[in-house]
């Protein structure tokens, strides 16, 4: 049954509310449309009459249906004043937008992609939930950074922004910057490679999406650490990669297992100079024998040297890049660590004969990566600053390494092994007769950030443990911390 013309719905006028009364009125009228009150064609009151019944000036009226009008709900034509949209469907079989996020189940088909369907991971579910307590993975000493330098070159690169600073950039990255990293990492890290080899990145995340859609198609295979990092076996899964986990044991992934389970893997992921969560470092011969591998089959092997810079009693471990005298690896590094994770800056080091390659697909993804703070670091490297901080930061570390080893065994002893302390800012726990998820959320409820070893397994679990860090915790609060995980009631 039709309205009868120029009968309009039931307006409640609020002179109270903060919702200003042209709002009121624009949304009285969209939910008596959207839930079936007012039809297609039905006439509306002119807004003088409107207006008139609720005691109300016309202005806010005349609003509220020209926005109704701008939106399509409303139609004006000469001779038949204003009515309800013609063209929206009779009766409209969609809730209003306030009733939208309630209602289920939601009508027709709504397609995803296989790869975003996956289940939430545990250790993802941890990461967002995780606070600034003791032994969170990936934080680091943000209290001992060096605030009034990093200040002075921001405010430095503010009062020189230009015209130029506004346009896009070249897709590698901020040309000063890749040359500071180029010079670095040859040193630092043995790393052969030239400024136009060096692509500019916001973490190792991006860096991997990236190398997977230069080298990767869906259905390759891929070789991956296990146990390992979670984030990028998730990279790969969402291009359709086939994941092939690899044992790790301590001389770092085991390259004859891998040609055992699949010899043809298009890539092979390698954290070898501090494995995550293990902490193994890849030996020589391993090395040598994952480069000689790649070689033979024609694949690619992506080195994440995500913490290389962190190494307790000896020097920094060369990089897998630096042997490889055949091009196949892609060497990703990250200042996530090394100076703090919002700052979302890393870099690649590609091949010389795919650097096209990476090229046409960075733009495609994003076109340029932001320049203001690749302006900045650049001169924080070039200025000494990068590396006076990362000295202190390693004297930091080693302390709190220590103390945090020793506490363990004090207050723990047998009932652990202690795996990956000898570089990085994080160690593992290997338990036995627990389940460490349990343990993680009793502990969450202490303050304490840990990271379940079981997690990193792609497969079922061989060991159960604790992922803890280090760079996050006071040097005086890391035996108070270590007493209050609880293992000794378990």
């Amino acid at each position: 049954m039709k309205v009868p013309p120029g009968i309009s719905p039931v307006v409640t006028i609020d002179r109270k509310a903060q919702t200003p009364i042209y709002r009121q009125v624009y949304e009285a009228f969209r939910d008596a449309i959207m839930d079936g009150r007012l039809r297609a064609g039905e006439r509306i009151p002119s807004t003088r009459a409107l207006a008139l019944e609720l005691s109300v000036s016309r202005i806010p009226v005349l609003n509220a249906y020209a926005q109704l009008l701008a939106e399509g709900y409303f139609e004006s034509r000469t001779g038949s004043g204003t009515v309800i949209s013609r063209a929206l469907p009779n009766p409209i079989r969609m809730p209003h937008p306030a009733q939208v996020d309630r209602v289920q189940p939601r009508l027709g088909p709504r397609p995803l992609s296989a790869s975003s369907e996956m289940p939430p991971q545990p250790a993802r579910n941890f990461f967002v939930r995780r606070g600034l307590g003791a032994f969170s993975v990936g934080q680091v000493a943000f209290e001992q950074f060096p605030f009034r330098i990093w200040n002075a070159l921001v405010a430095r690169h503010c009062r020189k922004v230009t015209d130029k600073c506004f346009d896009y950039g070249d897709p590698l990255g901020l040309e000063e910057l890749r040359q500071v990293i180029a010079a670095y990492v040859r040193t630092a890290r043995s790393v052969r490679c030239q400024a136009e080899q060096v692509m500019i990145v916001s973490g190792s995340q991006q860096a991997l999406a990236i190398t997977g859609r230069v080298l990767l198609d869906p259905h390759c295979s891929v070789w991956m650490e296990e146990p390992g990092y979670g984030f990028a076996r998730k990279v790969f899964r969402f291009g359709g990669c086939r994941i092939v986990p690899v044992p790790v044991d301590d001389e770092g992934l085991n390259v004859g297992e891998g040609i055992r389970r699949c010899a043809t893997a298009r890539v092979a992921l390698v954290s070898p100079s501090h494995q995550y969560p293990l902490g193994a470092t890849m030996s020589a011969s391993r090395r040598l024998q994952l480069i000689e591998w790649a070689e033979r089959a024609g694949s690619w092997i992506i080195e994440d040297d995500y913490d290389s810079e962190y190494r307790y009693g000896t020097t920094p471990i060369t990089s897998l890049q630096g042997l490889d005298w055949n091009s196949r690896v892609i060497y990703i590094g990250t200042f996530s660590k090394v100076l703090f994770p919002s700052l979302r800056l890393g870099y690649m080091v590609i091949p010389s004969d795919l650097v096209e390659h990476f090229t046409a697909v960075r733009f495609a993804m994003d076109i340029t990566p932001p320049g203001f703070f690749q302006s900045v670091l650049a001169d924080f490297i070039r200025e000494g600053h990068f590396s006076r901080h990362l000295r202190r930061m390693r004297g930091l570390y080693s302390e709190r390494r220590a103390v945090l080893v020793d506490s363990l065994r004090k207050e723990l002893g047998p009932k652990i092994q202690i795996s990956g302390e000898q570089a990085g800012t994080h160690l593992s726990l290997i338990l036995k007769g627990i389940e460490d998820r349990k343990l993680v959320e009793r502990a969450a409820k202490r303050n304490l950030w840990l990271v379940p070893l079981s997690s990193s397994y792609l497969g079922k679990a061989v060991h159960q443990g604790l992922v803890l860090g280090f760079g996050s915790v006071a040097t005086e609060a890391i035996a108070p911390a270590v007493r209050k995980l609880g293992l000794d009631s378990r």
